[in-house]
Parts: structure tokens; sequence; C-alpha cells
């Protein structure tokens, strides 16, 4: 295990627990961005769609940071994370982020939920679904 844990370059307190997906106890996080109530129906689902794949996942819908919670799970070697946001209200699209690499993608419920079962399961890989699904930089604000 010590050749697995890490620290971010230029914070040596962000420790990362890089399991592989297929024997990381946890898959997924879902991370709705706050406590609104519209997050919620979304949540639900996501856990059940990606439960009945038979992938792990938690929700986090504390009251921390998104980056705190990222954090968290990253050192228990939780290797993707969907965040649940206003547009996913809007068009029923989420952000797929990478543990270790942090970065992330958006795509459909659907689409999203698909790469994860390929990854978890070993028949793709970050970079292919990286390939596949528009790369996401920045958070669209609340109207």
């Amino acid at each position: 295990m010590e050749h697995i844990y890490w620290a971010r370059e230029n914070d040596a307190n962000r420790a990362i627990l890089s399991f592989p997906p297929l024997v990381a106890p946890t898959k997924c996080l879902l991370v709705p961005l706050s406590n609104n109530e519209e997050f919620v129906p979304f949540t639900t689902s996501l856990s059940h769609q990606i439960r009945r794949l038979g992938i792990s996942n938690r929700v986090d819908a504390s009251g921390a940071t998104i980056g705190k919670r990222y954090a968290r799970n990253d050192e228990l070697g939780t290797p993707f994370g969907i965040t649940i946001d206003f547009q996913t209200v809007k068009d029923k699209t989420v952000t797929l982020r990478e543990r270790d690499t942090t970065k992330q993608v958006r795509g459909s419920m659907e689409e999203v939920v698909s790469a994860l079962g390929d990854m978890v399961n070993g028949r793709k890989s970050w970079q292919d679904v990286m390939k596949e699904l528009p790369i996401f930089e920045s958070q669209e604000k609340e109207d």
C-alpha cells in the first residue's frame, strides 16, 4: 500500500491513496454541489443506477466545500467522483472527476454512468473517457 500512497505536488497535506478502480472499496463518490433540495432526486437516481451495475458508491452531502469533500475521498482511495450541480437540474448532465489527475469531463447521466461502469470493469481507461466526453473546466453560476 505504501506504493500507492502519495501527496499532491506542492501540497503535502493532500494525501492520495491510488487504489486501482477494480480494488477500491468505494468506487465512486456522489457530490451534490450544495444541500439544495433540487439535487436530491438526481443524487438518488444516480446512486441507484450505479448500484444496479454492482458499483459501490457513497453520497457526501455534508456542508464542507466540494474541494474538501473530494480531498477526504482522495485520501480514502475513491477513484471517481460525480458532481450534481445547477446545470444538472437544467439538462441532466453531471461532471465525472478522476482522483489522480483531478481532471473532469461532463456528460449526460447515462453517459457518465456507462463510462464509470466501463472504467471500473477495466473495459476503458480514464484517457479513453476523456476522448469521448467533453473536458469540464469551470462551474456555471446559479441563476
